[in-house]
């Protein structure tokens, strides 16, 4: 008999219906007064089609890996309408690559849109998270040449599939196959070396400046600031921040460390299984989100595919705090953002959502029982 994750009206099924999301997400109550990326990444695409090189003629904050997906919509009029579109795009594809691993979850994350909010139609976050959660599939299917090809595009799209990693070297390596890990270096190089070559300075400061940002004002350590002071805030590095806490902002760096350190012991010390990786993997993009400098809205998409993939109870409760974090998030964003950053209006609220992402992460690495690996 066909496995449900197998069967190709399921996943057509679950497309669709991530489709229809996206159409909702477009209506007033969601997008009426939206907060966009794409203009950033219209400027980019456009120079880069005039001739201009990435990071040596103009300045570019992202990774090599995400300038793909800038250009493509800049040969259309209505950037706007073909990023949105490319975008979807991925998103179907994410549902499936998700739907593969495991059905349900696959119908969680169509239903992103509306969990996310009219944030998912202008931030390119679904490239790097579409990038990762593949990589993770064909490593479960022990297709490691695959996997780690897929994990070095993501790397070079957005850096944060980089906590991953770790993870993936022990499950090659335990399976016998840790040379798989070249293809994954080979691919990064492909993506980073020419610019490094050309524009070294550049591509330098670019990586540089997402380290020594200061408190991004939705960050953990900046929202107790905002619930329980009145911070002074600057706009830096094309966010929001508070101002003067670089000793708060080096704790959390630590923390952020720290955590995904432990994250990667605690799966080294078990048994390489499927549900172990998967569970993880949501662990670590987790604490790097959660006790990260920077928390945008839009970092809740990394999430997404990876935590409903966790079986059980634990995988139950921990999909039910990520609904809660991403529902706390639209209470305040983007309606209200700039209200938060005037007069910390809904800081408690924000300061609840980063909360419960600490939660979420204890959630995923509290130790299970001696008897079961799940």
């Amino acid at each position: 008999m066909q496995s449900l994750r197998s069967r190709p009206e399921l996943k057509a099924a679950l497309a669709g219906l991530f489709l229809l999301c996206w159409g909702l997400v477009h209506l007033d109550f969601w997008s009426k007064h939206a907060i966009v990326d794409w203009p950033t990444y219209e400027r980019y695409g456009i120079a880069i089609l005039h001739g201009l090189v990435p990071y040596r003629d103009f300045a570019v904050e992202y990774p090599p890996g995400a300038l793909v997906v800038f250009i493509l919509p800049a040969e259309f009029g209505d950037y706007a309408s073909a990023f949105a579109w490319e975008m979807a795009v991925c998103g179907v594809l994410l549902v499936v690559a998700v739907a593969t691993i495991r059905a349900r979850a696959g119908l969680y994350v169509a239903l992103a849109p509306v969990l996310a909010g009219s944030l998912i139609l202008s931030r390119f976050d679904l490239w790097p998270a579409l990038l990762g959660v593949a990589a993770l599939g064909a490593l479960l299917r022990e297709r490691h040449r695959l996997g780690w090809g897929l994990l070095g595009a993501g790397v070079a799209a957005k850096l944060w599939p980089f906590v991953l990693v770790p993870l993936a070297l022990v499950w090659s390596y335990r399976a016998g196959r840790a040379r798989a890990a070249l293809v994954g270096l080979a691919v990064a190089a492909v993506a980073f070396v020419p610019f490094a070559l050309l524009a070294p300075r550049g591509l330098w400061e670019s990586v540089r400046g997402q380290a020594v940002r200061p408190l991004q004002i939705e960050s953990l350590g900046a929202s107790l600031f905002t619930t329980f002071g009145h911070p002074h805030v600057i706009t830096t590095h094309g966010s929001q921040n508070v101002a003067g806490h670089g000793a708060v902002g080096t704790v959390f760096a630590v923390l952020q460390v720290t955590a995904l350190v432990a994250v990667w012991i605690a799966f080294a010390r078990g048994p390489a299984t499927g549900p172990r990786l998967l569970r993880y993997s949501a662990a670590a993009v987790c604490a790097f989100v959660a006790f990260g400098k920077v928390l945008s809205p839009q970092f809740l998409l990394w999430l997404i595919p990876l935590v409903p993939l966790v079986r059980g109870r634990r995988g139950l409760a921990a999909t039910a705090l990520l609904t809660a974090a991403l529902l706390l998030t639209q209470v305040w964003f983007p309606d209200s953002y700039f209200d938060y950053v005037g007069s910390f209006r809904h800081a408690g609220v924000v300061l609840v959502r980063d909360v419960t992402l600490v939660v979420l992460l204890a959630v995923l690495v509290w130790p299970e029982p001696v008897a079961s690996h799940a």
